[in-house]
């Protein structure tokens, strides 16, 4: 069997600049938005595997990418062997059985016209599984298994009523009901209190464990990371920069940006002061990325081949890869 439950080829998703039709015309060319560029990636089974990165790297589009809800300009996205770009909608449905999402807001993401309950059972309803009473018989199991206790009373109450880690633990919730294999995590607990996302760590570790999930979970806060990560990739402007076992990446980043991102993580104890290494000037435009490496107008170490050539990945160390040219 292979180990790998997803594997990404050369994935690509531009969006369309929307302009006049005036400015098209004069333009003569339609502009896009680069948003993820051309990443290969491999996620394997009953791993956590996080997605890192700044603001507008790519991170939540890819996870998309992945589900399908976007559909990719260019690559490949296999799912146990098999090709899903190709899938017509109906083997998709069927698919979506397997593969879920936590959103990152989950008072966005939840009906608020819905009881919570249903709002969790739907997706029973829809793949025609369970309804009514047995419906409402496992929700409510469920419901007790990630926390949302008083299961019976919070099945009736909606999402308005309810505190922003129960909120948290309903969109959990709602993405297991199907008993899926893969879950894309998108920074699930940045919505949630500081006081309770420790709290919610520990529940997706645990529930990953009893159900035999595997998850993308894809988070800007590399501190977080480090908490429920076996491996990890490191997006830059719509590419993967580094990847590799989160021991390795955080020992030993190889990328002058994984090497920015964790000189900004806090040390526990009030007479360490790390150093840190923060990046010139702002992200640059996804709509004209910089020629060669996209990290060069950022970055001290950047020598000419830097703005020239594009650097791939490389295994420098066992399962460790960096896109970064020797000695920049």
């Amino acid at each position: 069997m292979n180990d790998n439950l997803v594997e990404v080829r050369g994935l690509k998703k531009w969006f369309p600049v929307q302009t006049s039709f005036v400015e098209t015309i004069l333009a003569r060319r339609i502009d896009y938005v680069r948003a993820v560029d051309g990443i290969s990636f491999d996620i394997r089974r009953g791993e956590v595997f996080g997605l890192a990165g700044e603001s507008g790297s790519g991170k939540t589009t890819t996870g998309r990418l992945i589900l399908r809800l976007v559909e990719p300009t260019e690559g490949e996205i296999c799912f146990e062997g098999e090709d899903i770009v190709s899938l017509g909608s109906r083997q998709m449905r069927e698919l979506r059985r397997r593969m879920q999402i936590i959103f990152q807001d989950p008072y966005a993401s939840l009906n608020p016209r819905m009881k919570i309950g249903d709002g969790i059972g739907h997706a029973l309803e829809i793949h025609g599984i369970a309804h009514s009473a047995a419906k409402r018989e496992m929700v409510v199991s469920l419901m007790e298994k990630v926390g949302l206790t008083p299961a019976a009373t919070l099945y009736e109450k909606y999402p308005h009523q309810l505190s922003g880690g129960q909120r948290q633990r309903a969109v959990i919730a709602r993405a297991l009901v199907m008993n899926p294999e893969l879950v894309v995590a998108d920074e699930p607990i940045a919505m949630a209190d500081v006081s309770v996302r420790a709290l919610l760590l520990e529940l997706m570790i645990r529930l990953k464990e009893e159900l035999e999930l595997t998850y993308l979970f894809i988070t800007h806060d590399l501190a977080t990371a480090k908490y429920i990560c076996d491996r990890i990739a490191i997006m830059y402007l719509g590419k993967i920069v580094e990847v590799g076992q989160l021991k390795d990446v955080y020992t030993s980043p190889l990328h002058p940006y994984t090497q920015a991102l964790l000189s900004a993580v806090p040390v526990p104890d009030p007479n360490v002061r790390r150093e840190k290494v923060l990046p010139e000037g702002e992200i640059p435009n996804p709509i004209n990325p910089p020629p060669g490496c996209r990290f060069h107008p950022r970055c001290a170490s950047a020598k000419g081949i830097c703005s020239r050539e594009e650097p791939h990945l490389i295994e420098v160390e066992s399962g460790h890869f960096v896109a970064c040219h020797p000695n920049s």
